[in-house]
């Protein structure tokens, strides 16, 4: 039985995510997102989905692009 990295909870079904070459250790997709879920540039939400980016920023959605100054993103064509 492994321990999570993020609550430290010993799971016996606990699982692991490799990720860049490490491999992480969780109880539950909620402490996998909390750790390895990149934050919106603008608000700081985990995002799940793929989110935009531009530049070297990522946001949870256009309308967080556009607070921070991005013209182009759109959240639908």
């Amino acid at each position: 039985m492994a321990s999570c990295e993020t609550c430290g909870n010993n799971y016996d079904k606990s699982f692991e995510v490799l990720w860049a070459g490490k491999t992480h250790v969780f109880d539950s997709f909620e402490c996998a997102i909390h750790a390895l879920a990149p934050q919106c540039s603008h608000c700081g939400t985990r995002i799940v989905g793929h989110g935009v980016e531009a530049d070297d920023r990522i946001f949870c959605c256009a309308h967080c692009a556009r607070s921070q100054g991005e013209k182009s993103l759109k959240d639908r064509a």
